[in-house]
């Protein structure tokens, strides 16, 4: 058997884009690459300063990845992605982690949120062991354009 590679976590730039892309790819994320998660847009999103992307690296490859958000009162983790062959080891763990003291820590703010669709019972499962609690709550959208 042969052995992995340490895990590092690291901040990730936009010149990560096309090693994030490919992670969601892997890990079955919806991606709207014309939307935005277009390499623009995802461009745009990292100069707001209301964005952080965290990652975690197994030597060179990308093995998970979690975009963070804020709006001044909520912390928002968004679009976390764990490589289907490093799951069950940790690593959403170690990204909600570091979300959460990036959250707490660096910006004040004492509630963490993050929305998961109803099929993905991973994830839900990751929440629930991490102390977050499930709200029933209508998600509404108004979009621009059918891929934003």
């Amino acid at each position: 058997m042969t052995e992995r590679p340490a895990i590092t976590l690291c901040n990730l730039e936009s010149a990560d884009y096309p090693a994030i892309l490919a992670l969601w790819l892997r890990a079955g994320l919806p991606v709207r690459p014309t939307g935005r998660d277009a390499p623009d847009a995802f461009a745009r999103q990292m100069t707001t300063g209301l964005q952080r992307v965290i990652g975690l690296r197994a030597g060179d490859r990308l093995v998970g990845v979690a975009v963070l958000t804020h709006d001044g009162r909520k912390g928002w983790i968004n679009r976390l992605a764990i490589d289907p062959e490093y799951r069950r080891l940790g690593l959403g763990s170690l990204l909600v982690e570091e979300s959460e003291r990036w959250f707490h820590d660096d910006l004040g703010l004492e509630v963490y949120a993050a929305l998961i669709e109803g099929e993905n019972v991973d994830s839900q499962a990751l929440m629930a062991h991490l102390g977050y609690t499930t709200h029933d709550v209508l998600y509404v959208s108004k979009r621009a354009r059918p891929e934003a």
